[in-house]
C-alpha cells in the first residue's frame, strides 16, 4: 500500500500538490534497501526511481580506481535525476550509504509520463535538480578550498540532516572514500573533532554530540545547498541552519 501524502516522510513528495502526488501514488511500490544496494550504475539505463523514506544515498564518480562522492540525498529527495532530464543514464553511480533504507519506487517510464503531463510537477522536480546542482558545486568548492576538518564536519552535518537521531554507522574506510582522502587522515580528523566535543566516535559509529559546535567547525563550507533547498522546495535540515531558518 502506498503512503498518503500526509504521512510520507519524503519531503519532496510532501511538497507536491495533491493532484501531482495523485499522478505518482498509484505506481508506488515499497522497497526495502540495505547498505551498498545500487540505485543506478555507470552507463546503464536507469529503469527505476526511488523516493527515499529512510536512509542516506550517495552519488559517486569513479576514475583511475578511485571514487569520490558528488552528491548526497535522503528523505529530501529522489534517485535518478538523469531520468527527468531525459538522459536515461549517467557516467556516475548511486547506492545506499547509511541506514536501513526504505523507499517508494516506481518505474522511470511511469515517472516520465507524469513529469511530461504536469507543468507543476515538472517545476518541483526541476527545482530539486537545481538544489542538487548547487550541492555538487558546493562539494567541489569545499574540496578545493577547505581543510579536512571543515570538509568532514560538513559531510557529517549533511548526513545528520537526513537521518533520525544523532548516531550513524560509518567506517573510517568509507568516509575516506567519500571524501577522497587517506583513511589515516580521516582517523586523525575524527580524533580532532572528538577533542572539540562535537562528536563521539567508536568502531563503526559516529554520534553527533554537539551539532552547533560541528556547524561552527564547518563554517561557510556548509549551508548554501540547504538554503537553496529550503528556498525552492520547503523546510529541511537540523540545527541553526535547519527548518526554522526558512526564508
Amino acid at each position: 500500500m502506498s503512503p498518503s501524502q500526509a504521512t510520507t516522510s519524503n519531503l519532496l513528495l510532501r511538497s507536491l500538490s495533491s493532484d501531482d502526488y495523485a499522478l505518482l501514488e498509484p505506481h508506488f511500490v515499497r522497497t526495502e534497501l540495505a547498505v551498498g544496494d545500487i540505485f543506478f550504475d555507470r552507463h546503464r539505463p536507469i529503469e527505476q526511481v526511488h523516493f527515499i523514506e529512510n536512509g542516506v544515498g550517495s552519488i559517486v564518480s569513479d576514475g583511475d580506481g578511485d571514487q569520490i562522492e558528488t552528491g548526497i540525498f535522503g528523505r529530501d529527495g529522489m534517485t535518478g535525476i538523469p531520468v527527468i532530464l531525459h538522459a536515461g543514464e549517467t557516467p556516475q553511480r548511486s547506492f545506499l550509504q547509511i541506514g536501513k533504507g526504505i523507499a517508494w519506487t516506481l518505474s522511470s517510464e511511469q515517472l516520465l509520463r507524469a513529469f511530461d503531463s504536469s507543468v507543476t510537477l515538472r517545476t518541483v522536480l526541476l527545482r530539486y535538480v537545481q538544489a542538487m546542482n548547487v550541492q555538487a558545486g558546493s562539494t567541489a568548492a569545499s574540496n578545493a578550498h577547505y581543510a579536512l576538518p571543515e570538509r568532514l564536519a560538513r559531510w557529517l552535518l549533511m548526513c545528520h540532516d537526513r537521518i533520525d537521531g544523532d548516531q550513524m554507522e560509518l567506517t573510517h574506510q568509507f568516509m575516506s572514500i567519500m571524501l577522497a582522502v587517506r583513511r589515516s587522515g580521516v582517523t586523525v580528523t575524527l580524533h580532532t573533532l572528538e577533542g572539540t566535543g562535537a562528536i563521539r566516535a567508536s568502531r563503526g559509529l559516529i554520534h553527533i554530540a554537539d551539532r552547533a559546535r560541528l556547524e561552527e567547525i564547518a563554517g561557510e563550507s556548509y549551508g548554501e545547498p540547504e538554503r537553496e533547498y529550503r528556498r525552492l522546495i520547503g523546510p529541511f535540515g537540523k540545527g541553526a541552519h535547519g527548518a526554522a531558518a526558512v526564508r
